[in-house]
């Protein structure tokens, strides 16, 4: 699910985050020759992506200028809420939805990691099957021979299709608000990353959420006391300018990442 509630805030055909959260500091991944790889939102380990961390800036090891930002040292405790500020200047949204810097602890003393203050999960009750089957038709050949077998695709073929339904699917959501609050972060910042959270759920209830094929979910019947989508993007837009942590933190890092052994 968290790859869900991400997507709500990523343009794919821009190659950039929606408008509503612009103003949120990301990492971007180009290639020497300036051409867009990824990003620290598209990547299931975020920040600590390998495409990251594999990554320089301005000629400087990622892994080093990661290290140095969140003022990891040998023989030296962790300090989580230093560590959660170094991050939201970085990609707040892996405030949200986790990150773990799992390299070695020569390369990230410490290992830190920021569990998920945003989980998800959709349950399917009441689970029955729903058998159904058909004739795959074909006008041209009408039986198989030499060379037509069935495996090509030739002759008209019948198949059986097993499906499920469900007398009842839930959507259940926790947003942490004391794991959210647990980062020492200004008033604006924190409150900035619970409007960020309750804008994404309120966008996939909005959008629909699509898990495959023939299972397209919309809400049904009340949503509780979550704000309209854009009653939180508005807060959105205040918060961003009003958090201290962001003074001038440029909205995109742009990193280049080139194959091991090639030249940056």
């Amino acid at each position: 699910m968290a790859n869900h509630l991400e997507a709500v805030g990523w343009d794919t055909a821009a190659n950039a985050p929606v408008a509503a959260i612009a103003g949120l500091p990301w990492v971007r991944v180009r290639s020497g020759d300036g051409v867009f790889l990824t990003s620290s939102r598209l990547e299931s380990h975020r920040l600590a992506a390998s495409f990251v961390k594999d990554a320089s800036l301005d000629g400087s090891d990622m892994r080093v200028v990661i290290k140095d930002r969140l003022g990891l040292a040998d023989d030296k405790p962790l300090v989580p809420r230093d560590i959660a500020a170094a991050v939201f200047r970085l990609d707040p949204l892996c405030l949200l939805h986790g990150v773990f810097f799992a390299e070695s602890a020569k390369v990230w003393p410490g290992q830190p990691k920021i569990e998920r203050a945003v989980t998800a999960c959709v349950e399917a009750h009441d689970v029955r099957r729903a058998e159904s089957g058909g004739v795959k038709r074909d006008a041209v050949s009408h039986s198989s021979g030499e060379g037509q077998d069935a495996s090509g695709g030739y002759g008209s073929i019948p198949f059986a299709r097993t499906e499920w339904t469900a007398g009842r699917i839930a959507l259940l959501v926790s947003i942490d608000d004391a794991q959210i609050h647990s980062y020492g972060l200004s008033p604006e910042a924190t409150d900035l990353l619970s409007a960020v959270a309750r804008w994404e759920l309120r966008g996939i209830l909005d959008g629909g959420l699509r898990l495959r094929t023939a299972c397209d979910l919309r809400p049904d019947g009340d949503v509780g006391d979550l704000p309209p989508l854009a009653d939180l993007e508005a807060d959105i837009a205040r918060l961003v300018p009003a958090a201290p942590e962001l003074d001038g933190v440029a909205p995109v890092l742009d990193v280049v990442w080139a194959k091991k052994g090639a030249r940056r």
